[in-house]
């Protein structure tokens, strides 16, 4: 019985620690990018050059963003053309895709990458920060949201189109929950594009209330066995129901209405009810003149009929 008592506590006692120890500072040199190899037909080994170039992919600073010293083995990059099993098995509109388990990622030159990727440059980029992401958190279960976020987050840019796309989801309906942000990444092409927008929102958004670091710290106690949940509560010190609120709430302020008091309606209804002010305030003006005039016009009158009349 008392052993069983114990065990608790000590459980508890190196949780704590090894928390504190996930906190510290990491030392040492900057991560380092992850190897890249190519492989596909003769017909894309230009495109297999651009992409090989460091210069274009700027992939030094992804293990760093997802709590990796290392970023691991070498991934496989496949230039699939359209006749292959791996394009088949892939939606249209999809121009490439990862397999963590594998390290593997899937090229499709043949198509054009869609939203939130504008180029294969980026597509690279997002896809071999999926597969980070997987080897950061040990394959554990994490929302599909935070993995495309991050994998969003690591683009480095945030487009008018997000904005747009952020704004739309913000403006044509409700606040839109984080788990039912997982359910829209399965629905139309709209939807899923907004899904990516609010994903990335979300991510950028949480990186900017608790830092850059956030995102490799949570990683690090999903990798320790927290489920993602608990992870984000140890981590940002808030659960992710509340912290999904107040994010939401600076959400709907910037993206749905910054948007409406900076556009050009709001200008001209800004200044037509400065308009309408100022004729009020000059009504009232030219009323208390008016009423100023007419007393002094009785008062005249009152004058008048007393001088002419005769003294008794």
């Amino acid at each position: 019985m008392t052993a069983g008592r114990r065990t608790p506590r000590i459980s508890s006692l190196f949780l704590l620690l090894a928390f504190l120890t996930l906190g510290l500072p990491r030392s040492g040199a900057a991560a380092r990018a992850p190897e890249l190899t190519f492989e596909g037909p003769a017909q894309y080994d230009g495109l297999a050059r651009r992409l090989e170039s460091g210069p274009a992919r700027r992939l030094d600073t992804l293990a760093d963003l997802v709590g990796l010293d290392d970023p691991g083995p070498a991934i496989r990059v496949v230039l699939a053309p359209e006749s292959s099993p791996e394009a088949r098995s892939a939606p249209a509109w999809v121009a490439g895709y990862a397999l963590s388990e594998s390290s593997t990622l899937i090229l499709l030159p043949a198509r054009t990458p869609s939203y939130p990727d504008g180029s294969f440059e980026d597509l690279l980029r997002h896809e071999v920060t999926h597969v980070l992401i997987d080897r950061a958190a040990r394959g554990r279960p994490l929302p599909r949201w935070f993995h495309e976020g991050v994998a969003m987050a690591a683009g480095g840019s945030w487009s008018l189109e997000d904005r747009s796309l952020v704004t739309l989801a913000l403006l044509t309906g409700r606040d839109v929950p984080l788990d039912e942000l997982d359910r829209r990444f399965r629905g139309s092409s709209g939807e899923i594009a907004r899904a990516y927008a609010m994903s990335g929102a979300f991510v950028r958004d949480l990186m900017d209330e608790h830092g850059p670091a956030v995102v490799g710290n949570i990683l690090r106690a999903v990798r320790h066995g927290l489920p993602f949940p608990e992870a984000f509560r140890h981590v940002t010190g808030t659960s992710l129901a509340y912290a999904e609120e107040e994010l939401g709430e600076r959400q709907s302020f910037w993206y749905r209405w910054m948007p409406i008091l900076s556009s050009s309606a709001a200008l001209w209804l800004g200044i037509t009810l400065l308009a309408l002010l100022a004729i009020r305030r000059r009504r009232a003006r030219d009323a208390a003149r008016l009423r100023k005039w007419e007393e002094e016009e009785r008062l005249a009158d009152l004058l008048a009929r007393m001088e002419s009349q005769p003294p008794n």
